[in-house]
């Protein structure tokens, strides 16, 4: 589960063109997308188990990612998100991949989700921040660990 859906069309998994936060969660679930079309991609991607949703599904205005008026709408939209995944989704787990939900760890790990939620040494993956490289196999292991 990311933050906030990416604004780049190509950060967006499901847009199918797998740069930035897109290139990076495949890359840590051991998928290449050389040489494939985007839907087989994205088949491979759901084959494995894996299904990627934000806590806010719409990009947030330019210059507010980040910043209190995210951490706000964030804070809001994090009780419809749990019902979201106890009520539908019903996940075996719920990987968090940005840096943006580290302030509602605490409250998502004690949501009763039906599921654990799997974390970087008791923080999100920051598949998000500045420091994604080193992100990224640590999110690879855990992927790998949880299986």
């Amino acid at each position: 589960m990311g933050g906030v859906s990416p604004s780049a069309d190509g950060d967006f998994l499901y847009a199918g063109k797998f740069d930035g936060e897109a290139g990076r969660l495949l890359e840590a679930a051991g998928i290449s997308a050389a040489g494939k079309s985007p839907e087989a991609v994205l088949a491979e991607f759901q084959k494995r188990g894996f299904f990627l949703t934000h806590v806010l599904e719409c990009p947030v205005e330019n210059g507010l990612t980040g910043s209190c008026a995210s951490d706000t709408l964030l804070s809001h939209r994090v009780p419809q998100v749990m019902a979201r995944i106890r009520r539908s989704l019903k996940p075996k787990r719920v990987v968090l991949i940005s840096g943006l939900l580290a302030p509602l760890v605490t409250q998502l790990a004690a949501a009763q989700l039906g599921c654990p939620v799997i974390l970087d040494r008791g923080k999100p993956f920051g598949l998000d921040a500045p420091g994604y490289a080193q992100a990224v196999p640590l999110l690879s292991q855990a992927l790998s660990a949880s299986t």
